[in-house]
């Protein structure tokens, strides 16, 4: 205790000029100078284990300070009657699924199980490699492998494009299998 109050008597009016200044109000300031004593009091073993105690309290006065900006900047309230228009065609992906079928057929019957397995069915990556008598790693690469041989095939066969974000930006639909 004997270090705070070294330190505090030091430092306090100083400190509380500082807080004063740019709190923009006495009292806002006098609050912030309390709220930096608290936390020299819980800092542990006070302010003893600190080389420059001034420089630890202005630290943290200006730490408050900073909340305090952030939590008192204005909100604007959205008006009641604002709605996101709605989109007038499907996303690209959802026809995109009238080529799947087509394509995961023309993959390896490897490829394709791992791809309906994991991907269409939903199971874990972690049951396919019991399933198959394979460690989870393995399994792992196996459904990566897949997942690429599927988008390049599917790139390739539907025309698929990309945005540069990685979305689907158009493809060319195939026929459905007979």
């Amino acid at each position: 205790m004997r270090c705070i109050d070294e330190a505090w008597d030091a430092h306090e009016n100083e400190l509380r000029r500082f807080l004063r200044h740019r709190a923009g109000s006495d009292a806002e300031g006098d609050d912030l100078l309390q709220e930096v004593f608290l936390r020299a009091l819980r800092q542990k073993n006070g302010l003893c284990g600190i080389d420059n105690s001034r420089a630890w309290l202005f630290h943290a006065a200006r730490n408050l300070l900073i909340d305090r900006l952030r939590l008192s900047k204005d909100q604007v309230p959205l008006p009641e009657d604002l709605v996101a228009e709605p989109s007038a065609a499907p996303p690209p992906v959802d026809g995109l699924t009238q080529c799947l079928p087509r394509v995961l057929s023309e993959l390896s019957a490897q490829d394709r199980e791992a791809i309906t397995l994991c991907d269409i069915e939903g199971m874990t990556q972690q049951d396919f490699a019991k399933l198959k008598g394979i460690t989870l790693p393995g399994a792992k690469s196996r459904v990566q492998r897949a997942r690429t041989r599927l988008k390049a095939r599917m790139t390739e066969v539907c025309r698929v494009s990309f945005e540069a974000t990685g979305e689907v930006a158009g493809f060319v639909p195939r026929p459905p299998l007979a």
